[in-house]
């Protein structure tokens, strides 16, 4: 079957970010029209696709403590890795003011000594959550020397998925612009997600990987930790979730990392919590044995005890399986 023709990168007519426009090639690389992996719940009846990505389903229904969680650590997270020498700082990456990156490097960071950076996307099914509330990592990676960046994305509705991910490909432009002034080893840059913040970093180093084959000098990171990711997106169509998306099934595959060639990828470590649906388990398993088929280095871990929302806290403790990850993708 001939691949389907290639619908407008940027349908809503939302701004793009600088860097980007609407002939440009697809965030993901061309998609697919390949079957989606058995065990995603496509086809299930409403009802059941509801419960199935709604990762809150497992946990009594009420997710409000683990974002009130977030946002306690990373306030303190603030103080703590200041305390311990490190420099905050907040940058604009377009106009576009909900577009930045909360920075914060070591007192080591300069041009002597380039710190490696770990750059983390938050997740909130791409419509809720912000860079404040994702900082809780940074203590721990500056009391190694090792900068931290949270990214604040346009959340939709008032932004498209296509011009999401245009803004975390943006990310990724800016860092290597400003590296060097900044102190920050450009060749030593990984990147961490959680949920939609997964689905993120797996088209950002897609992304990455397209723009460098066009010639563009752009940051490739070094690795990826997705955590608790969803690669396919044609199962949230129609669902509560779809409502601020506005998903067809075009946009939705071409916004899938599942269905994008993934060979040349940097090293790929996937992690879910024990406490998950059985969906979003599906999504992680299928994910790990496409990047294995396409000969892409990867890793695979189910954290014990943990939920889709307390896992990626493993980020935090350099002696979990997710943080010890993270630090050797630095290299």
């Amino acid at each position: 079957m001939p691949a389907p023709a290639r619908p407008p990168a940027n349908p809503t007519g939302a701004a793009l970010p600088a860097g980007l426009h609407a002939d440009a090639p697809l965030p993901v690389g061309q998609y697919s029209d390949a079957p989606l992996p058995a065990g995603l719940y496509a086809d299930a009846p409403l009802p059941l696709r509801e419960r199935q990505y709604s990762p809150s389903s497992c946990i009594g229904g009420n997710y409000q403590p683990f974002i009130h969680a977030y946002r306690q650590r990373s306030a303190q997270a603030r103080i703590d890795a200041r305390q311990a020498g490190g420099r905050w700082s907040r940058h604009a990456l377009s106009a576009a003011p909900s577009h930045a990156l909360e920075l914060c490097l070591p007192a080591t960071a300069g041009a002597g000594a380039p710190a490696p950076v770990m750059l983390f996307v938050h997740g909130g099914y791409w419509q809720e959550l912000a860079a404040a509330d994702s900082l809780f990592a940074a203590t721990a990676c500056v009391e190694l020397g090792i900068g931290f960046a949270a990214l604040d994305y346009t959340l939709a509705p008032a932004a498209s998925l296509d011009t999401i991910i245009g803004e975390c490909l943006e990310a990724l432009n800016w860092l290597s612009t400003h590296a060097a002034a900044l102190g920050i080893a450009r060749e030593r840059v990984a990147i961490a997600g959680s949920s939609a913040g997964a689905h993120l970093c797996a088209a950002m180093v897609l992304g990455a990987r397209e723009a460098r084959a066009a010639g563009r000098a752009v940051v490739m990171p070094r690795g990826a930790v997705l955590v608790s990711g969803v690669y396919w997106l044609e199962p949230l169509i129609g669902t509560s979730i779809d409502a601020a998306l506005r998903l067809d099934t075009a946009a939705a595959r071409r916004a899938s990392p599942g269905l994008a060639a993934l060979a040349g990828l940097p090293e790929v470590h996937v992690a879910w919590g024990e406490v998950e649906t059985e969906a979003f388990k599906a999504q992680s398993h299928a994910f790990v044995r496409r990047l294995h088929e396409a000969g892409v280095r990867c890793s695979a871990s189910e954290v014990p005890g943990r939920n889709h929302f307390d896992v990626v806290l493993d980020l935090a403790a350099p002696d979990s399986v997710l943080g010890r990850r993270a630090l050797e993708l630095l290299g």
